[in-house]
């Protein structure tokens, strides 16, 4: 499709040439690393999903009728007040691979609230049969619950129209069903809308799905697919290959991928990444305009949705992991340029990040609770607030970057005493406490469970100036024990069930779980750091103090 203009996007192409026969010589190659590293799902896989989604369907439809009886509504308006599901993201878009989640957002009519979203519908979840795990975060950006269906993973989201009923042939397309609606749902309403959208502005669709599903592979490897971390997620990446393929519309998936690392790594910004000119509404909802608004302004990497209301998808971007992101576009760059000329593979590109390889300093951020469920909620949360901890560390003076990993390490703990579900809490699990099961535990009256999930961020330090000697002080107080405060201001936190920890440490003291099997090198014995609680509730302190031998001095929190 093209516009009145001949062109798809905000300006005319670079290209409108076919690409070169090495080019589509390396589109084979790509395709097959592509199945060769698994980003294909199976037709069964495929088949689960659809008769997931169908029973999801219903379950919606269940959903809005029990809340219209309970807000008085007739059995028969309640049977005809409907709602609706539509998929966004991967598997809207046709890029999805084995084991990948579904979002899905759930349209109800006006008198559905999100908090019976949140109570009902994630109830109804809990009870739904092959339901693994059920977590709400309403206090989220965009509130969502995540669950697993029959091992599929499910992402919720929830719109409410201003209609009183959701017919089944209802579409989104159009702008006025944003009426009336608060912020929450138009950022709901959006994930799908924007998809229809950025597959309305591509030259070819399968051009498009081949490229997006090579840049997903590679920024899930470089671990920089996390928008919660303050990276790209899926909506950015997908809005970043759509304008390389706007501007070489008659080119081949490889040729998109080598012109999308040299382009991004050259990109001025903050200048925006654009598919379409940003509309204006008659409707009072925002539109991004970094004219208008200081909060859109200070947005360093803005990648911006196609659909109305325009919006920045990567809000989250801080000076660290533009930093980082950067860098990585450079490597892709370097790499696919030898790919061309044969002398790398594919499968280069696709090279494991090296994180807890790449920096002598970290910070380890453990959640803990006694309860699964609970700890699903208290991690979600953490998480959450990850990133307001390294916009903080970045203040540090003689800290040049603070890199977070895009996920965590969920550990369940069996331990015999106090003393060890203390250790767990602060991240401390010996390998006596990691080796032991259930039998282990049987019949012993205070043997407890302990959940904990473990957050990393990487300390890139500057260099030590030339002639200076002596330590020199790492002062990361106030950024963790403000961090400290933030989580606990969450209004279902309590202190006697939820264990919140920062500890300092060098690489030599990175957990065993962090690595791939033999991708270690041999270290040297870790001693056990000082603490400064011998039992009690899991420590909001770093305990790790100090050494003669460490280049540098911390401060831990008062």
């Amino acid at each position: 499709m093209t516009t009145e203009k001949g062109y798809l996007g905000v300006t005319p192409p670079i290209s409108t040439a076919e690409s070169s026969e090495r080019e589509k010589e390396v589109t084979a190659t790509l395709m097959e690393e592509l199945r060769r590293q698994g980003t294909f799902e199976s037709v069964e896989e495929a088949r689960t999903r659809e008769m997931v989604l169908g029973r999801v369907a219903a379950l919606v439809k269940k959903f809005v009728y029990q809340v219209s009886l309970q807000h008085g509504l007739s059995e028969a308006a309640a049977s005809a007040a409907g709602g609706k599901i539509f998929t966004f993201g991967s598997y809207r878009l046709g890029v999805h691979g084995p084991g990948s989640d579904i979002d899905t957002l759930c349209v109800v009519p006006k008198h559905v609230s999100r908090e019976d979203f949140f109570e009902v519908f994630e109830d109804l979840l809990r009870n739904m049969e092959g339901v693994a795990e059920v977590s709400g975060v309403p206090e989220a950006y965009v509130p969502i619950i995540k669950t697993k269906i029959c091992g599929i993973p499910l992402d919720f989201l929830m719109a409410r129209l201003a209609l009183s009923s959701i017919p089944d042939d209802l579409s989104l397309k159009d702008d006025n069903l944003l009426r009336n609606l608060d912020e929450r749902c138009v950022r709901s309403l959006n994930g799908s809308r924007v998809n229809d959208e950025i597959l309305r502005l591509v030259p070819n669709a399968e051009v498009y799905r081949d490229s997006l599903r090579c840049i997903k592979l590679w920024a899930q490897r470089r671990a920089i697919y996390s928008n919660v971390n303050g990276f790209f997620g899926g909506v950015a990446w997908a809005i970043l290959v759509a304008r390389i393929c706007q501007l070489y519309p008659n080119a081949t998936a490889g040729a998109i991928v080598s012109r999308f690392f040299i382009i991004m790594y050259q990109w001025t910004w903050p200048q925006p990444v654009l598919l379409k000119q940003i509309e204006e509404g008659p409707l009072p909802v925002r539109v991004w305009n970094p004219k208008l608004y200081p909060a859109d302004r200070a947005h360093k990497m803005p990648i911006i949705t196609p659909a109305y209301p325009a919006m920045c998808a990567t809000h989250n971007v801080t000076a660290s992991t533009q930093m980082i992101l950067t860098e990585e576009f450079k490597k892709g760059a370097d790499i696919v340029d030898k790919i061309i000329v044969g002398t790398a593979t594919w499968a280069d590109l696709f090279a494991k990040h090296d994180f807890f390889h790449k920096y002598r300093y970290y910070l380890q951020i453990v959640a803990s609770t006694e309860d699964p469920d609970l700890q699903i909620k208290w991690a979600g949360t953490v998480e959450s607030r990850l990133r307001q901890l390294v916009m903080k560390l970045e203040f540090v003076d003689t800290l040049m970057c603070a890199h977070p990993f895009i996920k965590g390490f969920d550990q369940i703990s069996l331990c015999l005493s106090q003393e060890e579900m203390n250790q767990v809490a602060e991240g401390q699990i010996s390998e006596t406490i990691a080796k032991r099961n259930a039998a282990n535990i049987e019949g012993i009256p205070d043997s407890k469970t302990v959940y904990s999930t473990t957050f990393f961020i990487g300390l890139l330090i500057q260099p030590k100036p030339s002639g200076f000697s002596g330590p020199r002080k790492l002062d990361i107080s106030y950024p963790t024990t403000e961090f400290i405060k933030l989580v606990k201001m969450w209004e279902k936190y309590d202190e006697d069930t939820m264990g919140i920890y920062v500890r300092y440490m060098k690489s030599s003291g990175l957990p065993e779980y962090v690595f791939d099997v033999a991708e270690r090198q041999q270290k040297r014995p870790l001693k056990r750091p000082l603490t400064s609680r011998a039992s009690g509730r899991p420590s909001n302190e770093l305990s790790d103090m100090p050494n003669k031998r460490r280049r540098f001095v911390l401060c831990p929190p008062a």
